[in-house]
């Protein structure tokens, strides 16, 4: 049972951070339009990456524009990208 919570805490915290990177980028940023702040952008992406998907497939869900496999299967790709982003803040978290 203790797995199952630190499996599910690491899935709710890498959302999480996702997210809050996700929307502290689109609040502080502009479109990336030159070299340097579309390197910028891959890198935010890497962790924002799972709060950008899923919200991206549920608003094309919404609108019919994909099937409720691709919608879930990008669920499924963005929960476990939410799980190893969590589990590696929290091993620094733990590490320092």
């Amino acid at each position: 049972m203790h797995g199952l919570v630190v499996i599910l805490f690491a899935i709710a915290f890498g959302f999480t951070a996702s997210g809050i990177t996700a929307c502290l980028y689109r609040l502080l940023a502009n479109k990336p339009e030159t070299l340097s702040s579309r390197i910028v952008y891959a890198g935010v992406m890497v962790l924002a990456g799972p709060s950008v998907l899923f919200g991206n497939a549920a608003k094309s869900f919404r609108n019919k524009k994909c099937s409720s496999i691709a919608f879930w299967l990008a669920a499924a790709v963005a929960g476990y990208w939410s799980f190893v982003l969590g589990l590696f803040v929290l091993n620094i978290y733990v590490a320092g």
